[in-house]
């Protein structure tokens, strides 16, 4: 996929509808087997935030490509010291050939792309979440065949996924409700510009206080856990707020009678999903995680180009 080589990956609106859905197609395909092989190519990952599925998604899924992993240990490089961002980007940029980085601030992965000229991955920031968004889609289109004019509804904190989502639904076609307590909203901007570019595309991003209304026909239901690393302290207050909008069996009698489940994951069982709705026939939760290696090498494949 030549028009993604050498580009950076920090949000879901640097991809267009077209290249998000030849995105997908390839990220099928090499899940057939058809590898693509990245020769001499090295990824480092530097997270600081804990992880598992991005972490072990990425390593596989470049190993697989033949390239190598190099695990960054946040700890003992000196940007654990205070050396500036800028600094460390192009020092790396000098060793490596892509860099996906798991972090907290946004403006984080926007100072790496900056500053060095190799691909920088968001693997995770507290505004977005791209690359587990392309996996969600991934599932989605393999359950239904298709995206546009699916709706997916998205129930709990506007965190970094409700982002995410919303702005890859009204890329692709899809309907979006999201349905959150009144203090927990996504960020206006981001509901700005993804209701901009649904607009263009004939769908609708709704924010409602209703989780009723949120899942009311949806194809997809989608939550996240109630509380995002780095809140893990507000976690005891949080749970009688987003009580109503626990994803179970009775709130699922209100979507589509073919709907899935999707949970980015750790999820808390008993929390914003109940584990008979985590285990049962409409979750494809484990579909969804598998799927973040394969949409993973998809991406690799096109912003490194094959040897």
């Amino acid at each position: 996929m030549d028009d993604l080589k050498g580009r950076d990956l920090l949000s879901m609106t640097d991809l267009s509808a077209d290249e998000t859905l030849t995105l997908l197609q390839l990220a099928a395909d090499l899940k057939q087997g058809n590898i693509k092989p990245i020769c001499r190519k090295t990824l480092g990952l530097l997270f600081y935030k804990a992880s598992t599925r991005t972490r072990v998604s990425f390593f596989v899924a470049m190993s697989q490509l033949g390239g190598q992993v190099i695990d960054l240990n946040v700890s003992a490089m000196q940007i654990g010291r205070g050396e500036p961002l800028a600094d460390t980007a192009r020092v790396l940029d000098r060793y490596l050939d892509v860099l996906a980085i798991r972090t907290f601030a946004h403006a984080d992965v926007e100072t790496y792309a900056k500053y060095a000229r190799m691909p920088i991955i968001n693997a995770l920031t507290d505004l977005e979440h791209p690359c587990q968004v392309l996996a969600d889609l991934q599932t989605v289109q393999e359950c239904f065949g298709q995206l546009a004019g699916l709706k997916l509804a998205y129930l709990g904190d506007g965190n970094n996924m409700a982002h995410s989502l919303m702005l890859a639904c009204a890329t692709v076609g899809m309907d979006m409700a999201i349905a959150c307590p009144p203090n927990f909203t996504p960020d206006p901007q981001i509901v700005e510009r993804a209701r901009s570019i649904a607009s263009s595309n004939g769908t609708q991003i709704i924010v409602t206080q209703s989780p009723q209304e949120a899942v009311s026909q949806a194809q997809v239901v989608y939550t996240d856990v109630w509380a995002s690393m780095g809140q893990e302290a507000q976690s005891d207050t949080r749970v009688p707020v987003f009580e109503p909008y626990q994803v179970n069996r009775e709130l699922l009698t209100l979507a589509d009678p073919n709907s899935i489940v999707l949970h980015c994951l750790p999820a808390h069982r008993g929390e914003e999903i109940t584990d008979d709705v985590l285990e049962g026939s409409r979750s494809r939760v484990w579909d969804q995680a598998e799927n973040r290696m394969h949409a993973q090498k998809a991406l690799l494949v096109s912003v490194l180009g094959t040897d």
